[in-house]
């Protein structure tokens, strides 16, 4: 009985000397307004548990953080474009921090914790998204003549910032830029329709970007990044199409990994094949991303062609790695790295806004060249395709033999179309391509 009764004071004196765990700190809260939710970010000094749950009668999300306290002041953040009213905060237990969220009308919230990575901290992320009736489209509002969608994904954006170089200049605002540039050069063409899949400086996940773009209905999705490597003398344009067996190179590889971390940002996705047996699942699924990796690698093909007129290229092919961002199994996907952000000269010239848009025209004149040879069924592109005014610009390796035989032309009468006595053609030349 002694020693036990030893034992249980010597149990009491450590429970009663032994200081409390430091309270986790929040450090910093940052908002940020997409097309369809509301992101607010607590930046944490560790690791914390929490829980949400929301009130009505008013409308209200409610967030207890245990152990932990507010260091990061609430007011000031800007509002007014959110569902969000106000913010409130207040002890609970004498331990733990409530916040509550006023808002201004009903939303669907969602909540997730990222642990520390890279010079991002711990933090809580909650998602408010917006309550919106579900559109129906009509057999009217769908024509049987219908543009050619391309959906195009400025890659990053919010709290990642994506690579960054020269001058604080940052990925995710060079490829917004460029993305914009890209629309407004697509939307000039007849047939085409482009849409941005972020339209302003937000994050997506890169699941949802993908969803998004399912959702487009998009006959192609094109994601835009500026490159970045350790060596400063990197250079050069590249276009990436998804590999089902890994990278083709070791600088794909990079690559890859590199932008598949941003994943950690949070969200994901996937294609619902739930109706349907293993095996059959599992054969659509082949067959489909068969025809999509080899549509890709046909379109990033042309874009590089055409890229190759106005910057260096970092390789003359189409080169596959397993991006995230390019695993639609039933829409082509290619992914463009513009130029490496981390070679000075590069970076010059990518915050150039003249540069950009030639950028952005040549990865026009690539996309447009492939769907216009090769129009989707049920297309403006396929019914009106002896109308077109066709044109190639010609880049480096381009042959008047290979030309011919991309557009299911002759030599004699693209020759004879073009004025053209010899087999000599130069890079940035711009030739008339005959009706088939």
């Amino acid at each position: 009985m002694k020693r036990a009764s030893i034992r249980l004071f010597a149990l009491v004196v450590a429970l009663v000397l032994t200081p409390p765990a430091l309270a986790t700190e929040i450090e910093g809260v940052r908002l940020w307004r997409a097309p369809d939710h509301t992101r607010l970010v607590f930046d944490l000094s560790g690791p914390a548990e929490h829980k949400l749950f929301t009130l009505s009668s008013p409308h209200r999300v409610v967030v207890d953080i245990s152990n932990a306290q507010l260091a990061a002041a609430l007011e000031g953040l800007e509002l007014g474009n959110t569902p969000i009213e106000g913010l409130r905060h207040a002890r609970q237990n004498q331990r733990d921090l409530r916040v509550v969220l006023d808002l201004k009308q009903q939303i669907s919230p969602r909540s997730f914790a990222l642990r520390r990575h890279g010079n991002l901290p711990d933090r809580l992320v909650i998602d408010l998204y917006d309550k919106v009736a579900q559109e129906e489209k009509t057999v009217l509002q769908v024509s049987r003549e219908r543009d050619v969608v391309i959906a195009i994904d400025a890659g990053h954006g919010g709290e990642d910032p994506g690579a960054l170089g020269p001058g604080g200049l940052r990925e995710k605002d060079v490829v917004l830029a460029i993305s914009r540039q890209l629309q407004k050069a697509i939307n000039g063409r007849p047939g085409f329709k482009a849409k941005l899949v972020r339209t302003g400086d937000y994050y997506i996940p890169l699941r949802e970007r993908v969803n998004k773009g399912r959702k487009m209905r998009a006959d192609l999705f094109v994601s835009i990044h500026a490159d970045a490597f350790t060596r400063k003398d990197a250079r050069g344009a590249g276009v990436y199409a998804v590999s089902s067996r890994g990278a083709t190179s070791e600088t794909a590889r990079f690559l890859a990994q590199r932008e598949n971390e941003s994943d950690l940002i949070g969200g994901a996705g996937s294609l619902n094949l739930g109706d349907k047996d293993d095996t059959l699942a599992g054969v659509l699924l082949d067959l489909s991303m068969t025809a999509t990796m080899n549509a890709s690698l046909d379109i990033g093909a042309s874009v590089l062609q055409q890229l190759g007129v106005v910057t260096h290229l970092h390789k003359k092919r189409v080169e596959q790695a397993n991006f995230a961002v390019l695993r639609s199994p039933d829409v082509p996907s290619i992914l463009v790295e513009t130029g490496f952000i981390t070679n000075p000269q590069e970076a010059r010239r990518l915050r150039d806004p003249s540069f950009q848009r030639r950028l952005a025209q040549k990865l026009s004149d690539g996309i447009v060249a492939h769907f216009t040879t090769r129009p989707p069924a049920g297309s403006w592109l396929a019914v009106n395709r002896d109308r077109l005014d066709r044109r190639h610009t010609i880049a480096r390796g381009d042959t008047l033999s290979g030309i011919a035989a991309r557009y299911n032309v002759s030599v004699a009468s693209l020759k004879r179309l073009n004025g053209i006595n010899t087999s000599v053609i130069q890079v940035g030349q711009t030739l008339n391509i005959p009706s088939s």
